[in-house]
């Protein structure tokens, strides 16, 4: 089955992508409301969307276009893990043209997943950095 690659949701989309984050331990009890809030503040939304308009993968990014670009959210419906959908959303970010310029492209993820997005020449080996955060 073949998915499209939108840069917009629609509402039932964007009630997709809430019930995708339920299902996850890094986004489960987000708000609907907080979720359509955020999907207005960010910079970059891509979405793949099956035939049936259903929502399939999710990605976003927070950029000021030259020096950051912070990828967030990488998603993919638990049915279409394993079919490259992941790789399709990243391909799609990294080769967006309003990213063409950005020095420093961010993300965050476990351990595990690591080797995945190490295709597209994200390292852990940051020196001295540290991440931190407040809640």
């Amino acid at each position: 089955m073949t998915v499209t690659l939108v840069h917009s949701l629609t509402p039932s989309q964007e009630e997709e992508l809430w019930r995708l984050y339920q299902d996850e331990w890094w986004t489960r009890g987000r708000t609907l409301e907080g979720v359509r809030r955020m999907l207005v503040q960010s910079d970059l939304v891509l979405g793949l969307v099956e035939p049936s308009g259903e929502l399939a993968g999710f990605a976003r990014v927070l950029t000021d276009g030259v020096y950051k670009a912070l990828i967030l959210d990488v998603i993919v419906a638990a049915r279409w893990r394993g079919e490259g959908l992941g790789r399709r959303l990243m391909g799609a970010v990294m080769a967006h043209p309003d990213l063409s310029g950005v020095q420093h492209f961010e993300l965050y993820c476990l351990e595990e997943m690591g080797p995945f997005y190490e295709q597209w020449g994200f390292t852990a080996d940051l020196g001295a950095l540290r991440f931190m955060r407040r809640s």
